[in-house]
């Protein structure tokens, strides 16, 4: 597997990527993503890994779109996971089912948007 791509975080809300010496967006870091790159968001002041957050805003902006994957329904019931589940369990669940669901070629979604 890659070296993580070493991303900063700066006071002023930016991103900035240290292997391209500039400036990013967070569709940027969804093009990392997508483009299967292992992008490691660290924020400079401190230090800290903020990586699952930018992660979960990169979800957000996606979910804004008319592309949205994410339920209302499934949403609530992702929250009230956090309650009646271990995280371990409810992460490799969930995990092992959206690998089968691509491996599976994502089936089923294009006959469901079409209804």
């Amino acid at each position: 597997m890659s070296e993580p791509r070493l991303i900063k975080k700066y006071p002023n809300r930016r991103l900035y990527d240290t292997e391209l010496s500039r400036y990013i967006t967070i569709e940027d870091v969804r093009g990392l993503i997508a483009a299967h790159a292992r992008p490691r968001i660290i924020e400079q002041r401190s230090g800290r890994d903020i990586t699952r957050s930018v992660l979960l805003q990169v979800i957000a902006e996606q979910e804004l779109g008319t592309a949205a994957r994410l339920s209302e329904a499934f949403l609530a019931e992702l929250i009230r996971s956090y309650d009646l589940a271990p995280a371990a369990t409810t992460a490799a669940h969930l995990e092992g089912s959206l690998r089968a669901f691509l491996a599976a070629g994502g089936s089923g979604g294009a006959e469901q948007r079409r209804s």
